[in-house]
């Protein structure tokens, strides 16, 4: 019993540490109230008045929060200064315009400016959350939650649910402006690898109005997403921004897009020479180069060779992808996962190269089933059944349209491998395919796979009709327990007692996270969750500032909130990182707060993937 409670410990130790944010400013969990309702949408005016001053402020790098002045602004004091001849002749037009205070503040008609009091681009009848969700929480639980998780949840589910609350189009909380709210909420989407949806949070702001964390986190989503010149009002509106050597690269290729092929040749030139001396450095420029000159930049031939490079970066990766440019294996090879992420929707690349990183993304939550099978019908589209991907693409296509069912079935698990453990993005790929399996005696063996299969995708109500064909206690039991909606039956103490002794897992770990996830949705009684909460050394009853908070967000059915601080008790690398303690608390106040599907696939995937 010891050994399970340090082991316990231990596996949840990663999780408290990243919690710390939370327990530096929650103090005072009651301080999370109900969601305001929301008031009567005010009539239309002809020409609304923006909701931020036009000059965009910076941001203090102690806590991220607007400052009065912004590096590189050519407002402070030492700018004002009269430049020196020489000075004068190194500064672009953009640069003298801002000098001497010819540039236009903002060039958005006032007309057709957009406020920012509520940001995001999923609408509450569009499938968002509530858009006054966190008008009258308190900002700095908020900033916490959202700073707190560093990437990746352990859970798809759980990242499906955290990027729909940080999509939907919400009012920022008290004491935090609308822009400060969306850079907050970009950079996360960066950092979980939704780097389509961190450029549409972004897009959904006047360029004018950005902040420093806003326009990093958009500027770190057009690359990733081969947009560059998305990046470009940015570029034209805000030249003393940054003077980096990717922000010149930027304005050069954004110079070029605008027509002036000189101005554009001439910087990428200076550029190339200043980085010539630095190994590896001037492939960057190269990088540069190439891309604008398909803007026309006429006679500049570019030679793109990668014998001097040693890593890769995103720009590197993101131009080179744009460009259709081939990256050295050596280079690629443990380049981390941020690049697999980048590689999934990068329409330029060949579908060898996407494959690896659509599995990731169909693991992590970035894809869903649908988007996967895309991946290999293309692929089968594109070469039939030649290679490792048409092999595949064949045996899924054999999987949906065989009129055999147990051809079907055996073209799953040829999908599934021989493998002891299914890899998830496979179960991922084959939900809609186990959902046509007819749910009979002749397929039982199969039952509890092909049920987490179709519980990847959400399909519920599919995976219902398998009830009657596993018997209590086996896997399949298990993941209808949790899974199927409308349960109100109280699952019975002898039944878990049954899983428990099919449980081969270490330290019965899966049953563990039966019994939580049980006691979480509600679907066992006080007394039955007592009883295994002391039998298995759950402490699902002990509290710290985290579960008290998202307790509480739960019980006022906040969902907004709850959603973003269980991606603070989720993150992690593989299941091994979250307590049955955390997946109880995660999936008691989801249902609570009116996420019950989610609490349920959650729920399910703990069980599956344990």
């Amino acid at each position: 019993m010891m050994l399970q409670r340090k082991a316990a410990l231990l596996a949840g130790a990663g999780l408290l540490v990243l919690a710390a944010p939370i327990a530096l400013v929650a103090a005072n969990p009651a301080a999370v109230v109900a969601p305001v309702a929301p008031a009567p949408a005010p009539a239309p005016t002809a020409a609304p008045a923006p909701a931020e001053t036009a000059a965009p402020a910076g941001e203090s790098a102690s806590d991220g929060a607007d400052a009065d002045s912004e590096a590189g602004s050519s407002s402070s004091s030492d700018s004002r200064r009269l430049p020196t001849l020489e000075e004068l002749e190194a500064l672009d037009t953009d640069e003298l315009d801002e000098l001497f205070g010819l540039k236009p503040t903002y060039d958005i008609p006032s007309a057709q400016r957009r406020a920012t009091t509520r940001v995001g681009i999923l609408a509450e009848d569009e499938g968002g959350l509530p858009a006054t969700s966190l008008a009258r929480q308190p900002q700095s639980i908020v900033r916490a939650a959202l700073t707190g998780t560093q990437g990746r949840l352990v859970s798809r589910w759980g990242h499906i649910a955290l990027r729909r609350a940080l999509a939907s189009r919400l009012a920022a909380p008290e004491g935090m402006s609308g822009v400060e709210f969306a850079g907050l909420r970009a950079q996360l989407l960066n950092r979980m690898g939704e780097f389509g949806v961190a450029r549409a949070i972004a897009q959904d702001v006047d360029v004018d109005v950005w902040n420093a964390r806003l326009s990093n986190a958009a500027i770190d989503a057009y690359i990733a997403t081969g947009d560059i010149v998305g990046a470009c009002p940015l570029t034209m509106l805000r030249a003393g921004y940054r003077d980096d050597v990717e922000w010149q690269m930027l304005r050069a290729i954004c110079s070029a897009y605008a027509g002036e092929a000189a101005r554009a040749r001439n910087n990428l030139l200076r550029l190339r020479d200043r980085q010539s001396g630095e190994d590896g450095n001037v492939i960057d420029v190269l990088l540069a180069q190439r891309f604008a000159g398909a803007a026309g930049l006429g006679n500049s031939a570019v030679t793109i060779e990668w014998d001097d490079v040693d890593e890769l970066t995103p720009w590197r990766y993101g131009l080179a992808a744009a460009l259709g440019i081939d990256i050295p294996d050596r280079l690629i090879d443990g380049a981390g996962p941020y690049y697999q992420r980048v590689s999934a929707s990068l329409p330029a690349l060949p579908l060898s190269q996407r494959l690896e990183g659509a599995r990731r993304a169909a693991r992590e939550g970035i894809f869903s089933s649908a988007a996967l099978i895309d991946v290999y019908a293309q692929g089968y589209a594109a070469t039939g059944n030649e290679g490792s991907l048409g092999t595949d693409a064949a045996l899924l296509r054999a999987a949906y349209v065989d009129p055999d069912p147990a051809a079907r079935v055996t073209a799953i698990r040829t999908l599934w491998g021989d493998a002891e453990t299914i890899p998830y993005d496979r179960q991922v790929l084959t939900a809609y395919a186990a959902a046509r399996i007819p749910a009979n005696d002749g397929f039982a063996a199969d039952a509890g796979p092909l049920i987490a299969s179709m519980l990847t995708a959400g399909l519920d109500r599919d995976a219902a009709r398998w009830r009657e064909i596993v018997d209590e206690g086996d896997a399949g039991w298990g993941l209808l327990a949790v899974g199927l909606p409308g349960n109100s039956g109280q699952v019975s103490s002898g039944a878990i007692d049954s899983y428990r002794d099919n449980d081969q897992t270490t330290g019965t770990r899966r049953t563990r996270m039966l019994v939580a996830g049980l006691a979480g949705l509600g679907r066992i009684s006080d007394g039955t969750r007592n009883a295994w909460n002391r039998d298995l050394d759950l402490e699902l009853g002990r509290e710290t500032r985290w579960s008290a908070l998202i307790d509480r967000a739960g019980e006022v059915r906040n969902a907004a909130l709850v959603t973003m601080l269980m991606g603070v008790g989720m993150q992690g690398d593989d299941w091994s990182r979250m307590t049955p303690r955390h997946l109880y608390h995660i999936v008691s106040a989801l249902r609570r707060s009116g996420m019950e599907a989610e609490a349920r696939m959650i729920a399910a995937e703990a069980l599956a993937r344990t």
